[in-house]
């Protein structure tokens, strides 16, 4: 029976989630920024690792990549970047995988907005997704446009409504605080607020989310909501709407960015 496990890593600072898969014998190992946890939990748990999983070229991401194969002779699926030299097998957009030691399939989606070569690993009801969609929020725009961004995290919301969101980062509390300020009416993140801090109360995590949680909640995948709209010009004292939901959409990442 496959386990999906969140090794939480450089806590304090970026306070990762790094995701291992496994079935008591095989694992694979998704954005491993640390491979010091990656390792504890492997050899206690007596697995052999597989394959790795990079989304983007962060280190926060892929600083544990060079321990893990000293240790490992695996492989590293990742995007098409130079900036990743330790990727031996690389993809993009409409590739897939197959992990046949744990019978899994991934198909490869380009999702282009945090970093351009983020790449995201869609199937068997998961989404391993780095850093282009949080718990109730999105990351930063460092390289790429607000209309990549947007059409990206448009992409994922299209995916199944049950579809298990497996992002790397426990920020979901400080993005319902954000999320709160945009749109104060929404009953489902008023909830959500609530659950979220319970499960932290306990030192659990508020992930794995779901596409139909993020659509109901996530201010970034909501830019057509009136209410948001209006809060977004009486934050920035607009004298009109913005001209479309990539233009909000660009707003809230602004506003965001200096919350």
């Amino acid at each position: 029976m496959l386990e999906i496990v969140p090794i939480p890593a450089l806590t304090g600072t970026y306070d990762n989630y790094i995701w291992v898969l496994h079935d008591g014998k095989h694992a694979i190992v998704v954005d491993p920024g640390d491979a010091t946890p990656v390792l504890a939990y492997l050899q206690a748990q007596q697995l052999k690792l597989s394959a790795i999983l990079i989304t983007h070229r962060h280190n926060d991401h892929i600083g544990g990549i060079p321990k893990l194969l000293e240790v490992y002779n695996t492989r590293v699926y990742g995007p098409r970047s130079e900036l990743i030299p330790l990727i031996n097998h690389h993809l993009g957009e409409g590739d897939s995988i197959e992990i046949k030691e744990l019978g899994l399939h991934f198909d490869i989606l380009s999702v282009p907005g945090h970093l351009p070569e983020h790449i995201a690993y869609v199937g068997n009801g998961m989404l391993f997704c780095g850093d282009i969609l949080f718990g109730c929020g999105c990351g930063k725009m460092f390289v790429g446009t607000p209309q990549e961004f947007h059409h990206s995290l448009q992409r994922l919301a299209a995916l199944p409504a049950e579809t298990k969101i497996y992002c790397a980062h426990e920020y979901t509390e400080s993005n319902i605080r954000f999320a709160l300020l945009c749109e104060p009416g929404n009953a489902q993140l008023q909830q959500r607020q609530r659950e979220a801090h319970a499960l932290r109360q306990q030192d659990l995590p508020t992930l794995p989310s779901t596409i139909a949680l993020e659509k109901a909640t996530n201010p970034f995948l909501r830019c057509g909501e009136p209410e948001i709209i209006a809060n977004v010009m009486r934050h920035f004292d607009l004298p009109s709407p913005p001209a479309d939901e990539v233009a909000v959409f660009a707003a809230l990442r602004k506003w965001r960015d200096l919350f």
